[in-house]
Protein backbone atom coordinates (compact mmCIF):
# COMPACT_ATOMS: atom_id res chain seq x y z
CA UNK A 1 0.00 0.00 0.00
CA UNK A 2 1.50 3.40 -0.95
CA UNK A 3 2.15 5.84 1.87
CA UNK A 4 0.41 9.21 1.62
CA UNK A 5 0.74 12.31 3.75
CA UNK A 6 -1.20 15.49 4.44
CA UNK A 7 0.63 18.80 4.79
CA UNK A 8 -1.43 20.33 7.58
CA UNK A 9 -0.15 23.87 6.96
CA UNK A 10 1.30 25.31 3.77
CA UNK A 11 0.83 28.57 1.92
CA UNK A 12 0.58 27.10 -1.55
CA UNK A 13 -0.94 30.33 -2.83
CA UNK A 14 2.11 32.41 -1.78
CA UNK A 15 3.74 34.51 -4.51
CA UNK A 16 6.95 32.50 -4.06
CA UNK A 17 5.19 29.71 -5.96
CA UNK A 18 3.71 31.80 -8.76
CA UNK A 19 6.37 30.81 -11.31
CA UNK A 20 6.15 27.03 -10.84
CA UNK A 21 3.14 26.14 -8.70
CA UNK A 22 2.05 23.23 -10.92
CA UNK A 23 5.53 21.73 -10.66
CA UNK A 24 5.51 22.21 -6.88
CA UNK A 25 2.23 20.30 -6.64
CA UNK A 26 3.54 17.59 -8.97
CA UNK A 27 6.66 17.12 -6.81
CA UNK A 28 4.48 16.98 -3.72
CA UNK A 29 2.28 14.26 -5.16
CA UNK A 30 5.32 12.31 -6.38
CA UNK A 31 6.67 12.39 -2.82
CA UNK A 32 3.36 11.01 -1.48
CA UNK A 33 2.15 14.31 -0.04
CA UNK A 34 -1.26 14.31 -1.64
CA UNK A 35 -3.31 16.77 0.39
CA UNK A 36 -2.64 20.23 1.79
CA UNK A 37 -4.34 22.63 4.16
CA UNK A 38 -3.90 26.16 2.84
CA UNK A 39 -4.84 28.94 5.28
CA UNK A 40 -5.46 32.51 4.15
CA UNK A 41 -3.55 35.33 5.83
CA UNK A 42 -5.63 38.39 4.89
CA UNK A 43 -8.78 39.43 3.06
CA UNK A 44 -6.58 40.14 0.05
CA UNK A 45 -5.65 36.44 -0.16
CA UNK A 46 -9.13 34.94 0.17
CA UNK A 47 -9.41 34.59 -3.61
CA UNK A 48 -5.98 32.97 -4.06
CA UNK A 49 -6.69 30.61 -1.18
CA UNK A 50 -9.96 29.58 -2.80
CA UNK A 51 -8.12 29.00 -6.07
CA UNK A 52 -5.97 26.35 -4.40
CA UNK A 53 -9.13 24.40 -3.67
CA UNK A 54 -10.50 24.86 -7.18
CA UNK A 55 -7.24 24.06 -8.97
CA UNK A 56 -5.70 21.36 -6.78
CA UNK A 57 -8.40 20.14 -4.42
CA UNK A 58 -6.64 21.59 -1.37
CA UNK A 59 -8.39 22.03 1.94
CA UNK A 60 -8.67 25.70 2.79
CA UNK A 61 -9.17 27.98 5.77
CA UNK A 62 -9.98 31.69 5.89
CA UNK A 63 -8.59 34.08 8.47
CA UNK A 64 -6.69 37.27 9.26
CA UNK A 65 -3.07 36.56 10.28
CA UNK A 66 -1.68 38.55 13.24
CA UNK A 67 1.54 39.49 11.43
CA UNK A 68 -0.50 41.54 8.97
CA UNK A 69 -2.47 43.29 11.72
CA UNK A 70 -1.62 46.69 10.24
CA UNK A 71 -3.46 45.81 7.01
CA UNK A 72 -6.63 44.38 8.57
CA UNK A 73 -9.68 46.62 8.76
CA UNK A 74 -12.89 46.13 10.73
CA UNK A 75 -14.76 45.58 7.47
CA UNK A 76 -12.46 42.64 6.73
CA UNK A 77 -14.22 40.77 9.52
CA UNK A 78 -17.45 41.21 7.57
CA UNK A 79 -15.71 39.88 4.47
CA UNK A 80 -14.44 36.94 6.50
CA UNK A 81 -17.93 36.17 7.77
CA UNK A 82 -19.27 36.27 4.22
CA UNK A 83 -16.47 33.99 3.01
CA UNK A 84 -17.07 31.47 5.78
CA UNK A 85 -20.76 31.48 4.95
CA UNK A 86 -19.92 30.00 1.54
CA UNK A 87 -19.12 26.70 3.29
CA UNK A 88 -15.81 26.10 1.48
CA UNK A 89 -13.47 26.36 4.47
CA UNK A 90 -12.77 23.53 6.89
CA UNK A 91 -11.34 25.90 9.53
CA UNK A 92 -10.83 29.52 10.48
CA UNK A 93 -7.20 30.44 10.04
CA UNK A 94 -4.51 31.46 10.12
CA UNK A 95 -5.42 33.45 13.19
CA UNK A 96 -3.79 34.04 16.57
CA UNK A 97 -1.19 36.24 18.23
CA UNK A 98 2.44 37.07 17.41
CA UNK A 99 4.50 38.71 20.15
CA UNK A 100 7.82 38.02 18.42
CA UNK A 101 7.77 40.45 15.50
CA UNK A 102 8.47 43.95 16.85
CA UNK A 103 6.01 46.78 16.30
CA UNK A 104 2.80 44.75 16.04
CA UNK A 105 -0.13 46.27 17.93
CA UNK A 106 -0.87 43.73 20.68
CA UNK A 107 -4.29 45.12 21.62
CA UNK A 108 -5.40 45.15 17.98
CA UNK A 109 -4.15 41.59 17.56
CA UNK A 110 -6.17 40.46 20.56
CA UNK A 111 -9.31 42.22 19.37
CA UNK A 112 -9.06 40.59 15.94
CA UNK A 113 -8.27 37.22 17.46
CA UNK A 114 -11.30 37.30 19.72
CA UNK A 115 -13.54 38.44 16.87
CA UNK A 116 -12.37 35.52 14.75
CA UNK A 117 -12.82 33.03 17.57
CA UNK A 118 -16.42 34.26 17.78
CA UNK A 119 -16.80 33.61 14.06
CA UNK A 120 -15.40 30.11 14.49
CA UNK A 121 -18.03 29.48 17.15
CA UNK A 122 -20.77 30.92 14.95
CA UNK A 123 -19.83 28.60 12.09
CA UNK A 124 -18.91 25.63 14.32
CA UNK A 125 -15.43 25.41 12.80
CA UNK A 126 -12.02 24.51 14.25
CA UNK A 127 -9.21 27.07 14.10
CA UNK A 128 -5.61 27.17 12.89
CA UNK A 129 -3.74 29.25 15.46
CA UNK A 130 -0.46 31.13 15.17
CA UNK A 131 1.22 31.08 18.59
CA UNK A 132 4.70 32.59 18.23
CA UNK A 133 5.85 33.82 21.67
CA UNK A 134 2.17 33.85 22.65
CA UNK A 135 1.22 30.34 23.77
CA UNK A 136 -0.20 31.31 27.16
CA UNK A 137 -2.09 34.31 25.77
CA UNK A 138 -3.59 32.22 22.96
CA UNK A 139 -4.60 29.56 25.48
CA UNK A 140 -6.29 32.26 27.58
CA UNK A 141 -8.61 33.25 24.73
CA UNK A 142 -9.19 29.69 23.60
CA UNK A 143 -10.40 28.89 27.10
CA UNK A 144 -12.63 31.95 27.02
CA UNK A 145 -14.29 31.17 23.67
CA UNK A 146 -14.11 27.34 23.59
CA UNK A 147 -14.00 26.76 19.86
CA UNK A 148 -14.13 23.37 18.17
CA UNK A 149 -10.43 22.58 18.60
CA UNK A 150 -8.02 22.75 15.70
CA UNK A 151 -4.25 22.93 15.18
CA UNK A 152 -1.61 24.89 17.08
CA UNK A 153 0.67 25.77 14.18
CA UNK A 154 4.48 25.54 14.52
CA UNK A 155 4.32 24.47 18.16
CA UNK A 156 7.35 25.65 20.12
CA UNK A 157 6.11 25.76 23.67
CA UNK A 158 6.63 23.76 26.83
CA UNK A 159 5.32 20.30 27.61
CA UNK A 160 2.80 21.85 30.01
CA UNK A 161 1.54 24.22 27.31
CA UNK A 162 1.34 21.31 24.86
CA UNK A 163 -1.00 19.42 27.15
CA UNK A 164 -3.13 22.50 27.72
CA UNK A 165 -3.68 22.76 23.97
CA UNK A 166 -4.45 19.04 23.81
CA UNK A 167 -7.04 19.43 26.61
CA UNK A 168 -8.79 22.01 24.42
CA UNK A 169 -8.99 19.62 21.49
CA UNK A 170 -5.94 20.81 19.56
CA UNK A 171 -3.30 18.93 17.66
CA UNK A 172 0.24 20.33 17.62
CA UNK A 173 1.99 21.20 14.37
CA UNK A 174 5.59 20.07 13.91
CA UNK A 175 7.67 20.76 10.81
CA UNK A 176 11.03 21.96 9.62
CA UNK A 177 12.23 23.17 13.03
CA UNK A 178 12.11 19.57 14.27
CA UNK A 179 14.77 18.54 11.73
CA UNK A 180 17.55 20.65 13.30
CA UNK A 181 19.73 18.80 15.79
CA UNK A 182 20.02 21.98 17.84
CA UNK A 183 16.23 22.21 18.33
CA UNK A 184 16.46 19.99 21.36
CA UNK A 185 13.23 21.00 23.08
CA UNK A 186 11.16 20.62 19.92
CA UNK A 187 12.75 17.26 19.15
CA UNK A 188 12.19 16.04 22.72
CA UNK A 189 8.53 17.02 22.52
CA UNK A 190 8.21 15.29 19.15
CA UNK A 191 9.62 12.16 20.78
CA UNK A 192 7.49 12.17 23.91
CA UNK A 193 4.11 13.82 23.26
CA UNK A 194 1.24 11.51 22.29
CA UNK A 195 1.67 10.85 18.59
CA UNK A 196 -2.08 11.00 18.03
CA UNK A 197 -1.92 14.71 18.90
CA UNK A 198 0.97 15.60 16.56
CA UNK A 199 0.43 16.70 12.97
CA UNK A 200 3.11 17.40 10.37
CA UNK A 201 3.37 20.61 8.37
CA UNK A 202 5.80 22.49 6.18
CA UNK A 203 4.58 26.11 6.43
CA UNK A 204 5.92 26.30 2.87
CA UNK A 205 7.50 28.44 1.57
CA UNK A 206 8.73 29.25 5.10
CA UNK A 207 10.50 27.30 7.91
CA UNK A 208 12.81 25.27 5.65
CA UNK A 209 14.07 21.97 7.09
CA UNK A 210 17.73 21.54 7.97
CA UNK A 211 18.75 20.24 4.55
CA UNK A 212 17.51 23.50 2.98
CA UNK A 213 19.05 25.75 5.60
CA UNK A 214 21.64 27.27 3.27
CA UNK A 215 23.06 29.85 3.23
CA UNK A 216 21.09 31.11 1.53
CA UNK A 217 18.10 29.12 2.80
CA UNK A 218 16.19 27.22 0.14
CA UNK A 219 12.51 27.60 -0.53
CA UNK A 220 10.44 25.13 1.43
CA UNK A 221 7.67 23.26 -0.38
CA UNK A 222 5.15 20.52 0.44
CA UNK A 223 7.26 17.70 -1.03
CA UNK A 224 9.64 18.17 1.92
CA UNK A 225 7.00 16.77 4.25
CA UNK A 226 8.03 13.22 3.34
CA UNK A 227 11.53 13.71 4.77
CA UNK A 228 10.12 15.63 7.72
CA UNK A 229 7.98 12.56 8.41
CA UNK A 230 11.10 10.40 8.21
CA UNK A 231 12.68 12.61 10.88
CA UNK A 232 9.71 12.05 13.16
CA UNK A 233 9.83 8.30 12.46
CA UNK A 234 13.49 8.19 13.54
CA UNK A 235 12.81 10.24 16.66
CA UNK A 236 9.91 7.97 17.61
CA UNK A 237 11.64 4.73 16.53
CA UNK A 238 8.59 3.87 14.44
CA UNK A 239 8.07 3.10 10.79
CA UNK A 240 7.19 5.95 8.46
CA UNK A 241 4.12 3.90 7.46
CA UNK A 242 2.88 3.98 11.06
CA UNK A 243 3.61 7.71 11.22
CA UNK A 244 1.53 8.29 8.08
CA UNK A 245 -1.41 6.27 9.40
CA UNK A 246 -1.46 8.03 12.76
CA UNK A 247 -1.04 11.39 11.02
CA UNK A 248 -4.21 10.89 9.03
CA UNK A 249 -6.17 10.08 12.17
CA UNK A 250 -4.67 13.03 14.06
CA UNK A 251 -5.49 15.55 11.33
CA UNK A 252 -8.99 14.26 10.69
CA UNK A 253 -9.67 14.24 14.42
CA UNK A 254 -8.34 17.76 15.08
CA UNK A 255 -10.30 19.21 12.19
CA UNK A 256 -13.44 17.12 12.78
CA UNK A 257 -13.37 15.74 9.25
CA UNK A 258 -15.03 12.54 8.14
CA UNK A 259 -12.60 9.89 6.92
CA UNK A 260 -13.28 8.79 3.35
Amino acid sequence: MPISFIDSHCHLDAPEFDADRDAVVARSRAAGVTQWLVPAVSAATFASTRQMQVQYGAWIAYGLHPIYVHTHRDEHLDLLRAQLAQGEAIAVGEIGLDFFVPGLDANRQIALFEAQLKLARDFDLPVIVHIRRSQDQVLKYLRKWRVKGGIAHAFNGSEQQAYEFIKLGFALGFGGAMTYSGSQRIRRLAQTLPLEHIVLETDAPDIPPSWLAGPPPGRNEPAQLREIANTLAVLRAQSVFDIAQIQHAAIFGALHLKCV
